[in-house]
């Protein structure tokens, strides 16, 4: 049984390539390390990319202390993306 992938409901990081309109394009995204859930998939270029067709998700969860992650995926209906201390972090974050 495959199970559906959490998807991105909205991403403030304006700056970030995949970022159009408040949406993330890209088909999925990493998030975080034990200790921090950042958004690795964060990335700066002069041009935008990605699928204006595709609404991100996520592909894998390594913050291990989330309630939502069970066995590195994410089981949150959707997240919401925003700028931390200068970088891109899962808002939907939520220590167990």
């Amino acid at each position: 049984m495959t199970l559906p992938m959490s998807k991105i409901s909205e991403c403030d990081v304006l700056s970030c390539s995949y970022n159009i309109d408040n949406k993330c394009h890209t088909i999925a995204i990493t998030v975080g390390d034990p200790s921090c859930p950042m958004c690795d998939t964060f990335f700066e270029s002069e041009g935008k990319g990605g699928d204006m067709d595709v609404l991100g998700g996520i592909g894998a969860c390594r913050t291990s202390d989330c309630r939502f992650n069970k066995s590195l995926e994410c089981r949150a209906g959707d997240i919401h993306v925003g700028v931390h201390s200068g970088h891109a972090d899962c808002k939907t974050y939520t220590p167990r």
